[in-house]
């Protein structure tokens, strides 16, 4: 009923809007009904009497608290997102990007970290999107949606930025970031549904066995392309001492196998990003 060109987080609550007509109603009606203070016998008197600035702007303060009212209501219904007038053609994608946010992450092979350079060429590739719906998963031990599908870049951007290591119990749950990718994709009427799944380790955590989502994915027509990331075979990971931070190799450990199983189930891609530069050029590939 309420078209503003724009929708709303709770849009039952713009009914209100229907109680201001009836409070300037028995605004008028209710001043109709006052007396008088002096009666006239003959009011032609006063037809060439001048009113006071009072009297025209004597309605004033209800309009106003009208008008308060009226943005109340619509601050309440929490307007999401308003239309430009232009009509805006969809390419049909949504895409869930999927994304390991273990402490394995702040290994240092890529600058400034594994962590921190995904998180700058994924907003990289959300900035070159403009009108699919695209939703953010991250997982460690378990996994849980950051955000859901939505074409507001802006807030997807700042719950992007919010993303860091510690978030989440430390583990390595692909299965279970492939299953809640799904629950985000499931029930979509887009013409393609992609994930896009990053890690940097093996599957240690979670319920649901990767290859088990795979096939999921599958059965709901979702493709899934992986990302290994990682240098190949030591990685400098950062760690803290009483003497402030120091470093350690570590064995860059990426179970390959299962990430190829799970692009091929689903008719995707797996790829290897070694670098910063490696993986910016996957993400365009993609």
């Amino acid at each position: 009923m309420f078209n503003f060109g724009a929708s709303f987080a709770y849009p039952l609550v713009l009914w209100l809007l229907l109680v201001i007509p009836v409070f300037i109603f028995l605004y008028y009606k209710k001043m109709k009904r006052v007396e008088p203070s002096i009666v006239y016998s003959n009011v032609g008197l006063f037809d060439k009497r001048k009113s006071s600035w009072k009297e025209r702007f004597s309605d004033t303060p209800i309009y106003l608290r009208m008008l308060v009212f009226t943005v109340l209501i619509i601050a309440l219904a929490r307007p999401q997102s308003f239309s430009s007038g232009e009509n805006v053609y969809t390419e049909g994608i949504d895409i869930v990007l999927v994304l390991d946010i273990s402490g394995s992450m702040l290994a240092e092979d890529f600058k400034p970290n594994r962590m921190e350079a995904a998180k700058k060429i994924t907003q990289d590739f959300i900035s070159g999107r403009t009108s699919d719906q695209i939703g953010l998963v991250i997982f460690s031990r378990d996994a849980f949606t950051q955000c859901p599908l939505t074409i507001d870049y802006a807030v997807l951007s700042n719950l992007l930025k919010e993303v860091k290591s510690g978030m989440i119990e430390d583990g390595t749950a692909i299965g279970n970031a492939i299953g809640n990718g799904v629950n985000r994709l499931k029930d979509s009427k887009a013409k393609s549904k992609v994930m896009i799944l990053l890690t940097d380790g093996v599957s240690n955590a979670g319920e649901i066995d990767p290859l088990t989502a795979a096939e999921l994915a599958k059965n709901y027509g979702i493709r899934v392309y992986t990302i290994g990331i990682g240098t190949i075979g030591q990685a400098p990971y950062p760690f803290q001492t009483p003497f402030g931070t120091r470093y350690q190799m570590v064995p860059v450990e990426i179970d390959e196998g299962v990430l190829r199983s799970i692009a091929q189930t689903t008719d995707g891609k797996y790829f290897r990003a070694t670098g910063n530069k490696k993986l910016e050029e996957i993400y365009q590939a993609i």
